[in-house]
Formats: structure tokens, sequence, C-alpha cells
């Protein structure tokens, strides 16, 4: 029997409730089931957690750099510690399974321990100057205060990954996470207060988007944003942050591409296929959606992916077998009932799937020869449903995989690396995978998308040099 708390606002070092003292409830996506009450944020909380953020900045950006290495570090050995009751949150506030729950932690702990090691990276330059009594120095600073917004999807992990090298760089953070998944981001800010982070330096405010996200990024005295989510919502930040000129990361949509070349083995490229198609139910920024095929092997591929779809395993969450859960909440299943019934009826053959397993799971569906004008094809389902189709060579896959307002990720599977770098160098996104699906992370990689998939990158170097401002510094060594 799951144990139903209240968690409040995370701010200054101390969990509190709202101004209001109101709380908004937070359900499991599996069966409706009541999983935490949490704080529900206004303006004010805001206010007060950027006070606090502000407070606290100066001191965390001038403790050595081998201090905050070692709070990070103490960080990821707690979150390893914490494991079970955080894959428990996970699988009850998002629907994940057992399995993605488990890759959540143990990859959150690797950013930590990435960022820990960035914390020491905080190179400059000096560079030569037409006077030669002059010395140039430049220097790489902390924004200040940065605002993360992090998604449903990767309630952990995706929060992890902006939130821990924002800090290494020297910046306070205020965290907001999504409505569907609040909880998380409080038991990550029990954590970091417990691995020594000084109050104010890591805070978070629950609560609804025009209650307190609204008021957080469009708040004057913040410097940076970070964001992981929908295109939508992107341009809504944009558009809040313009005023302040507020440095802006977003990481958005994808409708990503994988080109499966003709010397694959059908059999093969549908097991890679499968995988980043419908993990997490394809919940996924960087999910396989639009599969490109040679005609060679298109019917041979799509079969080989309808039988492996048809065969996944649909049921407990803490079930090992069990391949994805829910989508997160019911217009999330209403938007991808729509799009498979719109593709279809437009003339797309549908090789399995296109119906509700039970709650708000989908089966996982694989639509044949979509028109590429129909949303299935051109517009981010974020569901477990790809579109196959067939095309007559290389050159015609990578024209349609550019047709495309997004650009986040792509895949390319072939055995021959003169065509599959062929295509990595053509296709306009952010990351092209050859040899493998369009779904892949890892912590020192730049992440990040053109056209509507976003601006900026995180990861890496990259989180630090974004998450930084430059400063040039002159110094007059002789008589002017």
């Amino acid at each position: 029997m799951r144990e139903v708390k209240t968690y409040g606002l995370f701010v200054d070092g101390v969990e509190r409730p709202s101004t209001t003292q109101s709380t908004f409830a937070v359900t499991a996506p599996a069966d409706g089931t009541l999983v935490g009450w949490a704080a529900r944020g206004n303006e004010v909380d805001v206010a007060t957690a950027v006070t606090a953020a502000r407070r606290a900045f100066p001191a965390w950006a001038n403790l050595p750099p081998a201090d905050r290495e070692r709070h990070l570090l103490r960080a990821a050995d707690l979150l390893e510690a914490r494991a079970a009751s955080l894959h428990d949150l996970i699988i009850d506030e998002s629907g994940s399974t057992i399995r993605k729950a488990r890759f959540e932690v143990s990859y959150s702990a690797n950013l930590l321990r990435a960022a820990a090691g960035e914390a020491r990276r905080l190179y400059g330059d000096t560079f030569p100057n037409d006077k030669p009594h002059r010395l140039s120095l430049v220097l790489r600073e902390p924004l200040g205060v940065v605002a993360v917004v992090s998604p449903f999807n990767g309630p952990l992990v995706l929060l992890v990954k902006m939130v821990a090298f924002a800090l290494a760089a020297g910046n306070s953070v205020i965290a907001k996470p999504s409505e569907e998944t609040p909880l998380i981001a409080v038991a990550l800010a029990r954590i970091l207060h417990e691995a020594g982070l000084p109050p104010g330096v890591f805070n978070v405010v629950t609560g609804y988007g025009a209650e307190c996200g609204r008021p957080l990024i469009a708040h004057p005295n913040i410097n940076g944003i970070a964001f992981t989510g929908s295109t939508a919502t992107g341009v809504r930040i944009m558009q809040a942050a313009a005023p302040h000129m507020h440095r802006l990361q977003l990481e958005l949509g994808g409708k990503n591409p994988l080109l499966v070349l003709a010397d694959m083995d059908p059999e093969s490229a549908a097991d890679i296929a499968a995988a980043g198609a419908f993990f997490h139910g394809g919940q996924i920024c960087m999910a396989s959606a639009r599969l490109i095929v040679e005609e060679k092997i298109a019917r041979p591929f799509a079969e080989a992916l309808a039988r492996r779809a048809a065969s996944l395993h649909l049921g407990d969450l803490r079930d090992e077998r069990t391949a994805y859960g829910p989508l997160i909440n019911a217009a999330a299943l209403e938007k991808v009932q729509d799009h498979v019934a719109t593709a279809v009826a437009a003339g797309a053959e549908q090789l399995t799937g296109g119906q509700v397993h039970e709650g708000l799971v989908f089966q996982p569906t694989v639509l044949w020869q979509p028109p590429h004008e129909t949303a299935v094809w051109c517009e981010e389902t974020f569901g477990p449903v790809v579109a196959v189709t067939a095309v007559p060579d290389l050159e015609t896959a990578i024209a349609l995989a550019n047709e495309s307002q997004y650009g986040l990720s792509a895949g390319v599977l072939t055995n021959n690396m003169v065509r599959g770098l062929t295509a990595a160098r053509r296709i306009r996104c952010g990351a092209v995978h050859v040899g493998m699906h369009s779904f892949q992370s890892d912590a020192l990689a730049p992440v990040g998308g053109f056209g509507l998939s976003g601006i900026g990158r995180s990861g890496g170097k990259y989180s630090i040099e974004h998450f930084t401002e430059l400063k040039w510094i002159s110094v007059e060594l002789g008589e002017v």
C-alpha cells in the first residue's frame, strides 16, 4: 500500500508550504490513484525563491571548484543510496516501468559526477594585444540565478541534466517541474541539501504554469532559463523571457527520422527500430518516429517491426517484462488516437496496434505509407506510434528526412560507413547516430536541435559554456 505524503516547496534550504497553504493532487497515470500532494506555489513563492537564490549566489560562485565538485559527487552517492524509493516515485508519478526508473536514477548519478568534473574546467583565455604594455585575460563567470523548467517524461534525469551543470558552473538554481511530476523534484532537493549545498543554492517551486511557471521565467532578477519540453511551451517561454533578455537553453520537440538502408538485415533493423520507437511509449523527444526505408527491404522490415511491436508485453510497471506504461494523461491519449485515425483515414495501412490496451496504455502501432501531409508523419505524436515509408534511394531518404520543421535527432542503419556518414553529414539535425536509432544520450555530448527543436546545447562543457558569461579583463603593465 502506497503511503500518501504531502510535499512542500523547497526554498532557502527548507521544505515549506506555499504562502496560501494550498496543495494539488498528484495521481498515478497507471491507475489514477493518489501518489501524493504537492504545494501549489504562486508568484509570491517565486519571488521568495528568487530572493533566496540571489542571496546564495555570490558565496556559491566563489566557492572553490573542489568544494562544488565534492558536493555534487556526494549527491550522486546519495542518489544511488536512495535508489529504491526514487524508483517507486518515478514509477508512480510518471507511469514509467521499473527498467526506465532504474535508468533514470543511474544516469542521473552519472550526470552529477560528470558535472562535478566540469566544476574544475571553467577555462579562460589570454590573447595577444597590439599594445605591448597590455595583458588581456578572458574569464568565464557564472550567469547568476538560473530557472530550470523540467518535463514529465524524464522527471528525474532531465531535471538533473539541467540542474547539475548549472550548479557546477557556480550558478544558483530555481526548478519548476512539470505539474504532472512535481514530487521527484522535491526529493532531489532533499538529496542536494543533504549533500551539502548551502541554503538557497537549489530551490524548487511546484505548481501550475500560469501561477508559478510564468512568474518565474518572466522575473527580472533571474539571469538564464533552461527548459526541456514541447515546442509550443518553448515559444511561450521565449516570449515571456524576451523583455529581460534572459539567456535561453531550449531542448524542444522532434519528429525524428530513422533511415534504414538496403544493406541491413530487416529483422536486425526491426529490433533496433523498435527500441528507438517504443521506449517509454514513445514519450521521448528523441524517439524514432519517421522510419524511412529503402524499397528493397521496406516491406519485410515493416512487417518484422510490426511483429516485434505486437509481441511487446504491456502490464505491471514493476514487471521486468513490461515494455512501457501509460501515456501521461487523457489529453495525450486523445492526441495519439487522433493521429492514428487521421492517418488511416487518409490511406495509411495499419500493420498492428491502433487501439487502447487498457486505461491510458495505447498499443504499439506501426503504420505503413501514411501520406506525408498527415499529422502522424509531420507532427510530434509523443506516443507508441511509428510511420514507415519506402524510398527508392539514399538521396531521396536524406531529402525526406530533412522535410521537417524539427531537427533534433536521427539514426541511420547501415553496414556501409561511407553511405552512413554521407547521410549523417547531410541530415540537418542536432545529432545523427550511425548504426543505431535516434534515441541516444551521453553526459558529455552536445544535445539540442535545429529549427523548432530548440536553441543551444546541453551536456558537458557545452552546458558550462551556456551557463557562464565571458568577461574580458585588460591590465596596463606599463606607462600609457
